[in-house]
């Protein structure tokens, strides 16, 4: 079976067949990174295609009112409530030193939307994003930029994933400072500059952090099956370039995989 090959080092792919009369192209992105810079193979594709099309169509003006919207945990629930009243004094006292708010002032945001705040402050360098570089090459050449889901969809992941998971690894990540975090975020940035696919599945499957760990179904899998039909629609419109997280593509359940059984031929850029 076609689908059941090993994938190759590769985080550009190219996706052709089944009707397309131009191919698109796949890419799997690292969201923060300490070096976001683009391959020229990843421009050729951009340059080959007519759009861009990530996660989440982040020139969307309402986006960050939607964002806000979706921030919030439901029915009253509140950080406080989750956590051991010495945690919650951990994490106050860690998340004022570290974001300029107490975690009075955040007690009912979704714990996990906490921990995004943080993520610039587990590099040991300035933030750059990979999907901003895209943007910025997509705007030049004035392509539209569009997303596979919007933003409650993406959001409604951390309500389908228990406020009291998420509360644990915030108060994991308190007390030990971001220790645990830091390591994993350079083991990661390892792994991506390989562009090793199966080797990011594998490393979101036994990551110490349950909510990357335990909820791979609803942080990937599901996301990527509701992708595939998407997919199928917007580039038999047009040669688009797709860009998703890398832990999206390898894998039995991951986008290649996926698009492959969907009648596509993928195969990897060199």
């Amino acid at each position: 079976m076609a689908f059941g090959q090993k994938s190759d080092n590769s985080l550009l792919w190219k996706i052709s067949g089944n009707g397309l009369k131009e191919p698109s192209y796949l890419f799997g992105t690292i969201h923060i990174t300490c070096d976001a810079s683009l391959s020229d193979k990843v421009k050729t594709a951009l340059d080959k295609t007519q759009q861009l099309c990530l996660e989440l169509d982040m020139d969307d003006p309402n986006m960050q009112v939607e964002m806000m919207n979706s921030m919030m945990m439901q029915n009253g629930v509140t950080m406080k409530s989750l956590a051991k009243p010495e945690d919650f004094k951990a994490v106050d006292a860690f998340l004022t030193a570290n974001v300029g708010f107490s975690a009075e002032m955040l007690n009912t945001v979704k714990p996990f939307m906490v921990s995004a705040m943080l993520y610039p402050k587990m590099l040991n360098c300035e933030m750059q994003s990979v999907e901003a570089e895209l943007i910025k090459i997509a705007k030049t050449q004035n392509e539209e930029v569009i997303g596979l889901e919007t933003v409650s969809e993406q959001l409604a992941v951390f309500d389908a994933i228990p406020y009291q998971e998420q509360m644990n690894e915030l108060v994991i990540t308190a007390k030990d400072n971001m220790q645990r975090d830091k390591t994993e975020f350079t083991e990661m940035m390892a792994i991506y500059k390989s562009e090793n696919v199966e080797a990011m599945v594998t490393f979101t499957e036994k990551s110490p952090n349950a909510m990357t760990s335990k909820y791979g179904d609803v942080l990937l899998k599901n996301r990527n099956q509701n992708w595939i039909s998407r997919m199928t629609t917007i580039a038999k419109n047009k040669p688009t370039f797709f860009g998703v997280g890398a832990a999206h593509l390898g894998g039995k359940e991951g986008v290649i995989a996926l698009l492959r059984k969907a009648g596509f031929t993928v195969e990897a850029v060199y």
